[in-house]
């Protein structure tokens, strides 16, 4: 990690990074559930979501994959699992989880392309990297779900990681201390984000040539 992001982020960014794995760890579990599958299939829908962002980017930046190193990781998506499963189904209805998936989807945008500028990746594929390491965990949930990928629907929801991710890459290159840029960057994303779910904002979709 380069000297200045370790020095104003050392302390944020491993609560960013678990905070990101607890909520989407979560998402995955509720999609387990509520398709009345066991506690033993919602614990790996709660893993997989989880760290399935995380492994792809590590994978890509030629990082060791964080969740293999660091044994909190699958205990926050076990104890996801757990908590969804014990809890009553009526807590998880309506926007609650939409909320806390979007401050989720936020900050781990931010926190993916943080860690790929750490391992020296350019900035604009570490932009990138911030978008797989927000998204893909959740696009792997819906296809073992058998639910239409966050790829296919034209809501506001990769658009807002990419805002995340990328504007804490452009605001770092500019010189900005990356504490203050991950603040402003995490809260841009999760603004239009949460945007999006008040209003139902999506992109226009293709309509084919004339």
């Amino acid at each position: 990690m380069t000297p200045a992001i370790a020095s104003s982020l050392g302390s944020v960014l491993p609560w960013l990074d678990l905070f990101g794995i607890a909520v989407f760890a979560a998402s995955g579990a509720l999609a387990a559930t509520a398709r009345a599958q066991t506690l033993v299939t919602a614990t790996f829908f709660a893993l997989v979501t989880g760290v399935g962002g995380g492994s792809v980017r590590d994978l890509l930046i030629g990082a060791p994959v964080f969740w293999v190193q660091d044994p909190r990781v699958a205990g926050v998506c076990l104890s996801a699992a757990i908590v969804i499963w014990v809890t009553p189904e009526r807590w998880w209805r309506g926007a609650a989880l939409d909320w806390l998936d979007a401050v989720g989807l936020a900050a781990y945008a931010v926190f993916g392309a943080a860690k790929a500028l750490a391992f020296g990746v350019p900035p604009l594929p570490a932009a990138v990297m911030g978008v797989v390491t927000a998204c893909v965990g959740g696009i792997i949930r819906d296809v073992l779900a058998g639910e239409p990928s966050i790829l296919m629907r034209p809501e506001l929801y990769v658009t807002a990681a990419a805002l995340a991710s990328g504007l804490f890459v452009v605001l770092t290159v500019l010189g900005l201390p990356p504490l203050a840029g991950a603040s402003l960057a995490a809260a841009a994303g999760f603004l239009l984000r949460a945007a999006a779910i008040r209003w139902h904002l999506r992109l226009p979709a293709y309509r084919g040539r004339r």
